[in-house]
C-alpha cells in the first residue's frame, strides 16, 4: 500500500471507488435512497433481504465517507432517517449506467423502471 493513500489499495481511481462503494449491499441502500427510503425498515424491506447487521455496517460506513448523513426523527428510543449527501446523489449516473449495462449483458435481468433511468440528481435534493 502507498503511504500517500492510506485507506485505498491504490491511487487508481476505479480501485478507490470500489474501496468505498464495490461491496455487495453499498450501492443498493444508495438505490433505496433514491427510492425515497430513509428508514432502517424501508431499507430491510427490499427485496435484496440485507442483514441486520450489514445494513448498520453499510450505513455506519456510507456516514463515514460522506455519501450518507443520518439525522434523528425519534428520541426515545433513538432513531434516525438517512438522506443522500451531494456526494450521494452524484452515484445516480453511476447506479443507472450499471442498471443499463446489467440489463443489455445479463440475461435474468429486467428493464430498469423509467422513473430511474429518467431520474436525475436534482430530483434527489431534498429539504431536509
Amino acid at each position: 500500500m502507498n503511504v500517500n493513500t492510506p485507506n485505498y489499495r491504490s491511487e487508481c481511481a476505479l480501485s478507490t471507488a470500489l474501496d468505498v462503494v464495490g461491496d455487495k449491499w453499498s450501492l443498493l441502500v444508495v438505490r433505496d435512497m433514491c427510492m425515497n427510503k430513509t428508514k432502517y425498515g424501508d431499507f430491510q424491506s427490499s427485496p435484496e433481504g440485507i442483514p441486520t447487521n450489514i445494513l448498520a455496517n453499510r450505513l455506519r460506513r456510507l456516514e463515514e465517507t460522506g455519501i450518507v448523513e443520518k439525522k434523528p426523527y425519534q428520541l426515545k428510543p433513538l432513531r434516525y432517517e438517512y438522506f443522500l449527501t451531494a456526494k450521494g446523489i452524484d452515484l445516480l449516473p453511476v447506479l443507472q449506467q450499471l442498471a443499463i449495462w446489467a440489463h443489455n449483458h445479463v440475461p435474468e435481468c429486467g428493464m430498469p423502471p423509467d422513473w430511474f433511468l429518467d431520474a436525475k440528481p436534482d430530483d434527489l435534493v431534498k429539504a431536509k
